[in-house]
């Protein structure tokens, strides 16, 4: 199945084909028919399998972009709304889709305006209220989404998401997406969705089992360092490095070459010419590295790739498992390694709970550590290595003047100087600085919980009596 069985407009499936997608995810597969269809939908799903795009793709499809907001998308925070909206826009700027994301901390009135001329509003629960609640927004979407709804809930927004609800009025399409499906998640489905279809991705369908994940803690200017001294640990037969952006793909090829490793880079900005010829080259051996974007990386497909290297964190988990789906292929083992900061830490923990998978955390080698691999690798070449007449006459030559111990001290002494490790010893954080990361982390994520809830115990009454009001005007498809 390819996404031109969906039938999209023209304008559409041009974005999705610019964007690299070919064939749809297995949610993507399941959702995007019932969707098209008109049906409420629950779908248990975590972020990397591609839900923003299942959701996403069939809305702006259905969109007629009349004057008003025809579609509202909640997300549980501020950076998962500018992702959403990022993707809405990416898909529907040909369509001439209009968005607004709405969260904290930005003036109102710039947002009002921005919602005037909007078809499609991403927004946090939050905000949303306080718009809703002093009368400076009225909505009547067509289609209502729910993204991550046990985060929300987690969070204490479960009074908030009650109450947006009591706001719109008329007839709606209502999807709610969640990882989990606890039973609050369930009574607000009951209470919110009219009839819903009901999908459901499992984590074992999100990574593949046998890539194995690990992420090392390292200051940003320790990176690079970090970096040359894991691809010379784990010396990987052919292995591609992701980065956000197109100048540290670019700043990254420059820098590795410099220090004698065969690589290129891969980016949007290139002509497909450079592009084909680049992939060409990795394919066919002629090089041991590419870096590579997100996007740039779409639809590679190449089955002998060893290890991935994230130099930075990607911004969801969609592309985490993109990224990592490029090694481990055709039912051989790989490794996914991130370089992270500390500042990056929390980003990577909320990817390891949507994913469901295990990244194990480890300390970047030593010199010592390296050294020592890379002299066993060494004695295993020496061992294995077929005896060529030229040799024998070579040896024999040098007996004339040095005893045989000599000589081989000297071959030896060469071998280990093009192996040389080079930079300072210690390099990241230890074992021990990533565990009161992880407790930091813990620690802050009960915190905000805690606030959270205290924030939404006050003026329940409130809403109470909102909700009291707007269940008499409660029809058979209509909601508020």
């Amino acid at each position: 199945m390819t996404f031109q069985d969906f039938n999209f407009k023209p304008e559409l499936a041009e974005a999705i084909k610019n964007a690299g997608f070919r064939e749809p995810s297995p949610i993507q597969k399941e959702a995007i028919p019932l969707i098209l269809e008109g049906h409420d939908l629950i779908g248990q799903a975590h972020t990397g399998t591609g839900k923003t795009a299942a959701f996403a793709l069939p809305v702006l499809n259905k969109l007629e972009l009349n004057a008003g907001v025809e579609a509202l998308i909640i997300t549980p925070t501020r950076e998962l709304a500018m992702q959403v909206s990022d993707e809405v826009y990416r898909f529907g700027k040909d369509m001439g889709v209009k968005s607004a994301t709405i969260y904290g901390g930005t003036p109102y009135n710039r947002q009002i305006e921005h919602i005037k001329k909007a078809n499609v509003v991403v927004a946090t629960p939050g905000r949303l209220i306080d718009l809703l609640k002093s009368k400076k927004i009225t909505l009547n979407p067509s289609v209502v989404i729910l993204d991550e709804a046990d985060e929300m809930l987690d969070m204490g927004f479960l009074d908030d998401i009650k109450m947006i609800f009591s706001f719109i009025k008329g007839e709606y399409q209502t999807l709610l997406f969640s990882a989990t499906m606890s039973k609050e998640i369930k009574a607000l489905a009951n209470k919110i969705l009219k009839e819903p279809k009901s999908i459901s991705i499992t984590k074992s369908e999100v990574t593949n089992a046998n890539i194995s994940q690990e992420f090392y803690v390292v200051d940003e200017r320790e990176k690079d360092d970090a970096l040359i001294r894991l691809i010379d640990f784990y010396n990987p037969n052919k292995s591609i490095i992701f980065c956000r952006m197109r100048k540290e793909v670019d700043r990254l090829s420059t820098f590795l070459n410099s220090q004698g490793y065969s690589c290129k880079g891969l980016h949007g900005d290139m002509s497909q010419r450079e592009r084909e010829m680049t992939i060409k080259d990795f394919k066919r051996n002629n090089l041991d590295i590419l870096i590579a974007t997100d996007v740039a990386a779409r639809g590679l497909d190449v089955n002998d790739v060893s290890h991935v290297f994230n130099y930075h964190i990607p911004f969801d988990s969609q592309s985490y498992v993109h990224r990592i789906g490029r090694t481990g292929r055709a039912g051989k083992d790989g490794m996914a390694i991130s370089i992270v900061t500390p500042g990056e830490f929390r980003a990577l923990q909320k990817i390891q709970k949507s994913v469901g998978s295990q990244i194990e955390a480890k300390v970047v080698p030593g010199i010592s550590e390296i050294a020592d691999k890379k002299g066993n690798e060494i004695v295993q070449q020496v061992i294995e290595a077929k005896i060529y007449d030229n040799a024998i006459d070579l040896v024999e030559y040098l007996k004339e003047g040095l005893d045989i111990s000599t000589v081989a001290y000297k071959l030896a002494s060469i071998l280990m100087s093009q192996n040389e490790v080079k930079g300072k010893d210690k390099i990241g954080k230890s074992i021990e600085d990533i565990e009161r990361l992880i407790k930091s982390a813990k620690n802050d994520r009960g915190d905000s919980r805690g606030r959270g809830r205290r924030r939404n115990s006050g003026g329940r009454r409130d809403r109470n009596r909102s909700r009291s009001r707007s269940s008499n005007n409660r029809g058979s498809k209509s909601r508020g």
